[in-house]
C-alpha cells in the first residue's frame, strides 16, 4: 500500500485548480503550439515542434503526478486548535541559537513546499527535528549544511 500524501485543504485546492488548468486551458495552448510548429516545415529539423512536443510531455506527467496524488492523499485535519506541540499544518516561529535569528515555518506534506514563503516539508531535515516538540524546547537538526540548533519560540495554527 502506498504512503498517503498529506495536503493542507489550500494544497488540496490549488492541486484541484493546477489540473483543472492544465487539462484545459494549458492542453489548448499547446495544441495550438504544436500546430504552428508543425506549419513551419520539415518535422525533422524543426525545433520549435521538438520544443513543443517536450513542453506537451512535462505538462502531461504534471497531470499524471497530480491525479495520482489525488488518488491517494490525506486531509491533514487543521481544525484542531491545540498548539502544544508541532505537527503537521503548525506554524512556527523558531531562534537559530548559533546566530539569534528568528525564523517562521509551517509545516507541511512533501508537495506543498515552498522555501520562499517558509512552508517546509514534515519530511526535511528541520520539520522532522521539530515535529512533536512543544515551546521551550532545543531541538537539533542535521541539515545537509551541518547540524543547526533551534528553539521553538511560538507555536500556532
Amino acid at each position: 500500500m502506498a504512503k498517503k500524501i498529506m495536503l493542507t485543504a489550500e494544497g488540496l485546492a490549488n492541486l484541484e485548480n493546477e489540473l483543472k488548468y492544465l487539462k484545459g486551458e494549458k492542453r489548448k495552448e499547446m495544441a495550438e503550439k504544436i500546430k504552428l510548429a508543425r506549419s513551419y516545415g520539415d518535422l525533422s529539423e524543426n525545433s520549435e515542434y521538438d520544443d513543443a512536443k517536450n513542453e506537451q510531455a512535462i505538462m502531461e506527467a504534471r497531470i499524471r503526478d497530480i491525479e495520482a496524488t489525488l488518488k491517494n492523499y490525506e486531509l491533514i485535519d487543521e481544525s484542531d486548535e491545540n498548539v502544544q506541540q508541532v505537527r503537521l499544518s503548525s506554524n512556527v516561529e523558531v531562534e537559530m541559537l548559533a546566530t539569534s535569528t528568528t525564523r517562521k515555518f509551517k509545516i507541511v506534506g512533501a508537495n506543498e513546499i515552498n522555501p520562499a514563503e517558509g512552508k517546509i516539508s514534515d519530511e526535511s531535515p528541520v520539520g522532522r527535528a521539530l515535529i512533536g516538540h512543544a515551546v521551550g524546547d532545543v531541538v537539533e537538526a542535521d541539515t545537509p549544511r551541518g547540524s543547526v540548533a533551534l528553539k521553538i519560540l511560538n507555536i500556532s495554527r
